[in-house]
């Protein structure tokens, strides 16, 4: 019995000891891998997971909206219903496509203050326009799908615009200036394409609508083919995709020269409170490719200023602006110095733009002046006829037809119907003194034309390497505008 405790205790010593001793000697360290057979059988380091980018329309992008039906207004909450003329992308991709269906109402519809109604009636005009106020809340993909949004509609929108491009340059052999000419073409004929989209009245439609706008109480219309910049208040995700190499090595490269960007200004100018050297800035809302390679994705920034500014003045002087852009950056990127100018720009109809050959924008009289101006003055004189004896049928008749005249030039279909009742030459004569004056007065006479460009106007800007000596400042011109 002894024996077998003795053996157990000289046992249990020696283990005790072997596990101190393991405690005390260091792991041995782990077996090296294997050399690699070859470099194309196993990589030669851990793979790495791939980059991407996020597809994501961010706050503040404008949706460009075209109404493509004719709305009457009648009252806040009626529907609308307009398509993307302009298409949105997600840095290098097409997210929103020209066509793409957006549904809103009409928010709020604002009183004529009394002042503005007391001038219209004497003007004849009981139904002066109201301003109106609408927003957009869905979008609606060529799959069916609904995308609920959430938008407020820029200040100046609500317009019918077209796209104006600055005159060929006499010299087209030049490689440069012939690839701008081709990007210029190929810019309002996507412009055109795009506002196939919308059902815009013809010319028989325009002018019925302008004689029920000449009754003295008429309905006021939002026209077919009226644009809205609708900005988004959230953002869009869209997925995202890889980034490649490739990719990654291209972007932020200088522009080719003769690029023309399309882009969308962030700042409004106006030339009758823009000043000479004012900061402006506009973003890419389309990238810029080099035959497959990116250079510029979509949210790239330019930064310029007004290179010079005229506000409109009296004798029917309009008012001019030029601006140029010298810093070019794509999204987190590196700025790069160039040499930008205006190329094309959208602008609405009434405002009658047109550019010059190196970007400048200028507004100009509309053609139609002389002729309205010359029909008032023919009615002013047509009221002038003697006062015949009005005792003879056809004397009565034609002293009434003087009245008319006069009234019509005047006051329009109200001062036609107070010169057939009312059987006093003077006051034909003087209507129409009074519709012929203020017809000289504010096609020839007063303050002209401003040119303005609010927010999210669309420009199409040529960008080149800035040189080393830039040419000398173009003077704006002091003579008269043309008509």
């Amino acid at each position: 019995m002894r024996s077998c405790r003795a053996i157990s205790f000289l046992v249990l010593t020696c283990a005790c000891g072997g596990w101190a001793l393991a405690q005390d000697v260091p792991s041995a360290p782990p077996p090296a891998p294997a050399p690699a057979a070859s470099a194309a059988a196993v990589p030669a380091g851990p793979a790495a997971q791939a980059q991407t980018i996020p597809l994501t329309v961010h706050p503040g992008t404008p949706l460009q909206v075209a109404l493509d039906h004719e709305v009457r207004i009648q009252k806040a909450g009626q529907p609308i219903h307009g398509k993307i003329v302009q298409p949105v992308y997600a840095f290098d991709q097409i997210v929103l496509p020209v066509g793409t269906e957006v549904t809103g109402r009409i928010t709020k519809i604002e009183t004529v203050p009394g002042r503005t109604r007391t001038f219209s009636a004497l003007n004849a005009n009981f139904s002066p326009s109201h301003k109106i106020e609408v927003e957009f809340d869905n979008l609606v993909l060529a799959d069916g799908r609904h995308i609920p949004v959430r938008t407020v509609v820029s200040p100046g929108s609500g317009r019918v615009i077209e796209f104006v491009k600055t005159p060929d340059s006499q010299d087209q052999t030049d490689a440069v200036s012939g690839k701008i000419s081709q990007a210029k073409a190929q810019a309002k004929q996507d412009w055109d394409d795009a506002m196939k989209q919308v059902h815009e009245p013809g010319k028989m439609h325009r002018l019925g609508r302008y004689a029920v706008a000449q009754l003295p109480v008429h309905p006021q219309y939002l026209d077919a083919g009226t644009i809205y910049s609708a900005e988004l208040q959230e953002p869009l995700e869209f997925g995202s995709k890889p980034l490649s190499a490739q990719m990654a090595a291209s972007i932020g490269q200088p522009p080719p020269e003769g690029s023309l960007v399309h882009a969308l200004l962030v700042t409004p100018v106006n030339s009758a409170t823009t000043q000479g050297g004012d900061k402006v800035e506009a973003v890419l809302w389309q990238p810029l490719f080099d035959g497959n390679n990116l250079v510029l994705p979509a949210g790239s920034r330019l930064k310029g200023s007004v290179l010079q500014a005229r506000p409109a003045h009296g004798m029917h002087h309009n008012g001019q602006l030029r601006i140029v852009f010298h810093q070019l950056s794509p999204p987190d990127g590196v700025e790069q110095k160039v040499n930008a100018v205006l190329a094309g720009v959208n602008a609405a109809k009434a405002d009658n733009v047109e550019l010059d050959t190196e970007g400048g924008a200028q507004a100009t009289a509309s053609k139609t002046r002389y002729l309205s101006t010359a029909f008032t003055v023919a009615l002013a004189a047509a009221s002038a006829g003697s006062d015949r004896d009005a005792g003879a049928a056809g004397d009565a008749a034609g002293n009434a037809s003087n009245r008319m005249a006069g009234g019509l030039g005047g006051f329009k279909l109200v001062g036609l119907a107070l010169g057939a009742f009312v059987h006093s030459q003077p006051l034909g004569l003087a209507m129409g003194a009074l519709g012929a004056s203020r017809s000289i007065y504010v096609n020839f006479l007063g303050r002209g034309r401003d040119v303005v460009f609010p927010k999210n106007t669309a420009m199409d800007i040529s960008v080149g390497v800035r040189p080393e000596h830039p040419p000398a400042t173009p003077k704006i011109s002091e003579s008269a505008p043309k008509s």
